[in-house]
């Protein structure tokens, strides 16, 4: 299977996107991105640092040049930050250049998986349960017009990357 467009995952976070997404891009033998972590290199800091000393608006600027410049790299599987596609000209540029897809998680799964590091910036402040039932509320309807849902469950990743395989077969945007 050669992939002919970008892969994006897009969702909140502890969805998986970058497990799945290191894991999808290993069995379709192409390159990983993780916007997040490319922001960070990009940046030299982490993104919390980044939250802490400019703020979400400015972190929100990097990540759109981040992403920009991933998508006019040959096509790979991309790993979003989780409010990347919110982003209405994110959203717009993903769309145009990539396939977009929502790995959907419940929030017990979100929350579990979100609480093993301390490296969430927006569930710093307040209850995370609260914070992930709000964003996941807001958010929903505009993950929802990514081009596939994929639920990502609790157990092996394999399971979620065989979906997307599957999916993507079906789609067209990868040639036999």
């Amino acid at each position: 299977m050669k992939l002919n467009r970008t892969v994006a995952l897009v969702g909140m976070m502890g969805a998986g996107k970058s497990s799945i997404g290191r894991r999808l891009a290993a069995r379709l033998n192409v390159a990983f991105r993780d916007a997040d972590a490319e922001i960070e290199s990009a940046a030299g800091c982490t993104i919390s640092e980044i939250f802490d000393r400019f703020g979400e608006p400015a972190f929100r600027d990097g990540e759109r040049k981040v992403i920009a410049r991933l998508l006019s790299e040959p096509p790979h599987v991309m790993a979003t930050g989780g409010g990347a596609f919110v982003d209405p000209s994110t959203r717009e540029k993903l769309k145009q250049l990539a396939v977009t897809v929502w790995l959907k998680a419940p929030v017990e799964l979100l929350l579990a998986r979100t609480q093993r590091r301390d490296t969430r910036p927006l569930l710093r402040n307040g209850d995370p349960r609260e914070t992930l039932e709000r964003l996941l509320k807001e958010r929903a309807p505009i993950y929802a017009e990514a081009d596939f849902t994929i639920d990502s469950e609790d157990g092996p990743h394999t399971a979620a990357v065989e979906r997307v395989v599957h999916m993507l077969g079906q789609c067209g945007a990868c040639a036999a």
